[in-house]
């Protein structure tokens, strides 16, 4: 996945540990990348991580010699903080278009404490 050199994705720390169709698991540290002022997890962090995991998913679903897929609308629910150790995003597939997708993210820390729930549209475009 040469693509993701040089991307927030490789910036934040992020790491893709399962894909399949409909279906990606990703992990991203809470750490000096991630954390807001107050030391708690960035919400930009948790919705840069939950796109990038519906993104990810999405790629893998379309042909990828003539598509793209690029994020259209998100939103975010912050459950709780967290200060440190990581966060496990676990997106799945609600909807799969010709020309959208819509993808549910859901993130939680080692305990499986729920931290974020997310929802991502992806718009399906030409390349």
């Amino acid at each position: 996945m040469e693509r993701l050199e040089g991307t927030l994705m490789n910036s934040l720390g992020i790491e893709i540990k399962e894909l399949s169709e409909g279906k990606v698991i990703a992990t991203m540290q809470v750490d000096e990348r991630t954390r807001q002022p107050f030391g708690l997890l960035h919400g930009g962090a948790s919705v840069a991580l939950a796109e990038t995991v519906a993104s990810v998913g999405g790629f893998y679903l379309v042909d990828q010699t003539k598509e793209a897929v690029v994020g259209l609308e998100i939103n975010a629910n912050h459950i709780r903080g967290k200060r440190s150790g990581q966060v496990i995003a676990e997106g799945t597939i609600l909807h799969r278009g010709r020309k959208t997708m819509v993808w549910d993210v859901k993130i939680r820390d080692e305990q499986d404490k729920l931290i974020c729930v997310s929802r991502c549209t992806l718009a399906v475009v030409s390349q």
